[in-house]
């Protein structure tokens, strides 16, 4: 609808960041201008910045490859980027999406011998294929590969279960998927997600899947300094009150002001995916201010501290301290949760 007015909520997404973090990935995969070997994971909604947002600025950087995890997210992409770009982890389903691929032109990634026969039942033709090396979640068991005989077999991936650690999983799952390559007949082959990548040469394969590194988050040392941080969200502050000392603030009463305190009430709340986790901890910034939280997170509100930004007023907008790797570190949730999280009440 036309006129409707925007919200109080958006993420300033920094789209040269983006894509300045995918080709430091793709050289660290070894890839080269016109040659690429990092492709993109775009599932989850592009990492909660909307894959609609984050899809044509990572195929204009020179990725060739999106990775979503459903048909329903393929089918969402397809108005913004060729479907020849796109494939889909989880596979088909049953027949209906397997027809449904092959009549878009998306690529699906086999998973089990049920999904081969769904593919080839379709009619075939050029897939991708995951083999299971110790995750023990999707993909091809190695006793099973012999499922790949009639499949014509572009990548072939597996995923690691422990990239993000020294584990001695790591070489283990490295190997099998060796064994794999040299058992099934396929053009590239993948192991690596973002952590992967950060393991070294024998892990980059043909192809690397980065998702998380993409947007911002850190999920091996290696990567530090290499990653840049792509989303800031941001609210609008709704009122702006003085409130005495020993005055509370919040559901259950859990901040008392020591002092009297000038304060303000913004528009994003656990709905939002700013969890209350972030009660009494977390953080907004205007400019070099910190704005601490005071008291719990509710639903669709959260009042912060203005005492360090005596200009700042209602219809005024304040960043959420949102650095990925120290906001995991501050509230226990993982980086992955921190941008999943992000509710759709955030303009993209």
């Amino acid at each position: 609808m036309s006129g409707v007015p925007a919200g109080a909520l958006r993420l300033a997404i920094d789209r040269e960041a983006l894509a300045a973090n995918w080709r430091a990935l793709d050289a660290l995969s070894g890839g080269v201008p016109g040659a690429p070997r990092a492709a993109a994971a775009v599932k989850a909604d592009g990492y909660g910045l909307g894959a609609a947002v984050v899809a044509p600025v990572l195929l204009a950087a020179g990725c060739a490859r999106l990775f979503v995890a459903h048909c329903g997210e393929a089918a969402g992409l397809l108005d913004h980027v060729p479907a020849g770009a796109v494939a889909v982890l989880h596979g088909p389903r049953d027949p209906a999406e397997a027809a449904w691929l092959q009549a878009v032109g998306v690529r699906p990634v086999i998973n089990s011998a049920l999904q081969a026969r769904h593919w080839l039942e379709a009619g075939g033709g050029v897939c991708d294929l995951m083999v299971d090396t110790g995750m023990n979640r999707l993909g091809l068991p190695l006793g099973a590969l012999g499922v790949a005989a009639g499949l014509e077999v572009d990548v072939l991936h597996t995923h690691l279960a422990c990239a993000d650690e020294d584990s001695p999983l790591n070489e283990v799952q490295r190997l099998r998927w060796e064994d794999a390559r040299r058992a099934v007949t396929h053009r590239r082959a993948a192991i690596a997600n973002s952590a992967g990548i950060a393991l070294g040469a024998p892990y980059r394969g043909d192809m690397t899947r980065p998702g998380l590194a993409l947007y911002g988050g850190v999920p091996a040392a290696g990567l530090a300094g290499v990653v840049r941080q792509v989303v800031r969200p941001q609210a609008a502050i709704l009122q702006v009150r003085t409130i005495a000392a020993g005055e509370t603030v919040g559901y259950n009463a859990t901040f008392v002001a020591p002092r009297q305190m000038r304060v303000g009430t913004v528009a994003l709340g656990y709905a939002d995916g700013y969890l209350r986790c972030w009660s009494g901890r977390g953080a907004m910034r205007a400019g070099e201010a910190r704005l601490p939280v005071l008291g719990r997170v509710s639903m669709d509100m959260t009042v912060i501290d203005l005492s360090g930004a005596e200009k700042l007023g209602e219809g005024d907008w304040v960043e959420v301290d949102y650095d990925l790797p120290a906001a995991a570190g501050e509230s226990g949730l993982s980086q992955y949760e921190l941008l999943t999280l992000l509710g759709r009440r955030f303009a993209r």
